[in-house]
């Protein structure tokens, strides 16, 4: 493998039913930072079936250029058609790094691919940033320069594993949605886009769609909002979630949880925030009985303000919290509520 044959970061544009997911667009942004740090350019990969349009938009948001690999056959995921028309991608332009999103279809598909053009993997990146490896200059062992540096918690969150793929290529990573920031959409730009004819064989490892059931959401998108009013164990019960809510109707918040919370049945997995929940960035994020383990800080603390309720005044969350008030919750947030609702009324 000559690894100076490879050029370019890519990027897997994640698409549904014709829509983009979120992460399609977040990686596009980080890319740009990888490609600026490597003298390169930004390629997003589209796969589907009739998704020419949505080029556009990934133009917007900063691609320089997009490859479209549209065929009947991918309409609907499929690991095999997918996985072979991605593969088929990298093995034609050679791509340096390849980004796609820690989705359901990108857990999936990315380690496929990695396999498939033998190359290694690196899952579920919270940070990716190019330097030299090892990141130490060591006696007696080359230190390479330029090198995708891929950073993910490992050990169940007990600590941070710094990865570099140095002797392979493309180098790969799966990137937590919500983990990095799309940029502003410049409006009206256009790529440079290319139509790719995937050599889509049917094998074996091909399956077979009987029927699609889409099952209507219930619960707010947490990535979304704005302000999260977040409870932990320390609320108790799931009727003192009660408390939260109504605090989060008054401030024209949403309601997330941490993993014990999920683990105790109280609230869907849907709302958990953490490591093995999701990245959120909201404007305000109450942590209101949540202790602050790593693994629940990792997925909120970038919000742009962190308001910690804890009665113990030891608890690891006041150390990542702006705000912190310690005493008893359900004392507290009915009082911030009615200060809440008090003030809209003299508005």
């Amino acid at each position: 493998m000559s690894l100076e044959e490879y050029k370019g970061v890519f990027t897997f544009a994640e698409q549904v039913d014709n829509k983009l997911n979120g992460v399609a667009l977040e990686l596009i942004g980080k890319g740009k930072e990888l490609a600026k740090d490597l003298n390169t350019e930004v390629t997003a990969v589209l796969i589907g079936s009739n998704i020419k349009d949505l080029a556009d938009t990934l133009a917007e948001y900063g691609a320089d250029h997009v490859i479209v690999v549209d065929d009947p056959k991918l309409e609907n995921y499929r690991t095999e058609p997918y996985a072979q028309a991605l593969a088929g991608v990298i093995n034609e332009y050679k791509p340096e790094i390849v980004l796609v999103g820690a989705t359901a279809i990108g857990r999936d598909l990315g380690p496929t691919v990695s396999a498939r053009v033998k190359t290694g993997l690196t899952a579920d990146c919270t940070s990716l940033e190019i330097g030299d490896f090892p990141l130490e200059a060591r006696e007696g062992q080359e230190q390479k320069h330029n090198q995708l540096l891929m950073t993910r918690p490992a050990f169940g969150g007990n600590t941070i594993a710094t990865i570099a793929c140095p002797d392979n290529r493309p180098q790969m990573a799966t990137v937590r949605p919500g983990v990095m920031v799309k940029q502003d959409p410049e409006k009206g730009k256009k790529a440079d886009i290319i139509e790719f004819k995937a050599d889509l064989t049917e094998n074996n490892k091909y399956v077979e769609i009987l029927d699609i059931i889409k099952q209507v959401k219930k619960t707010a998108d947490i990535m979304e909002a704005k302000i999260l009013v977040s409870g932990g164990r320390g609320v108790g019960s799931p009727e003192n979630f009660k408390i939260l809510e109504d605090l989060a109707d008054a401030i024209g918040g949403t309601v997330s949880c941490s993993r014990a919370v999920v683990d105790a049945g109280w609230k869907p997995k849907d709302l958990q925030v953490g490591q093995t929940g999701k990245t959120v960035r909201p404007n305000v994020y109450f942590a209101i009985g949540i202790s602050g383990a790593i693994q629940h800080v990792a997925g909120m603390e970038e919000s742009d303000i962190i308001i910690a309720i804890n009665k113990d005044e030891t608890a690891p969350i006041f150390e990542v919290a702006d705000y912190g008030v310690v005493g008893d919750y359900k004392k507290i947030v009915p009082a911030l509520t009615e200060a809440i609702k008090a003030q809209k009324e003299n508005a």
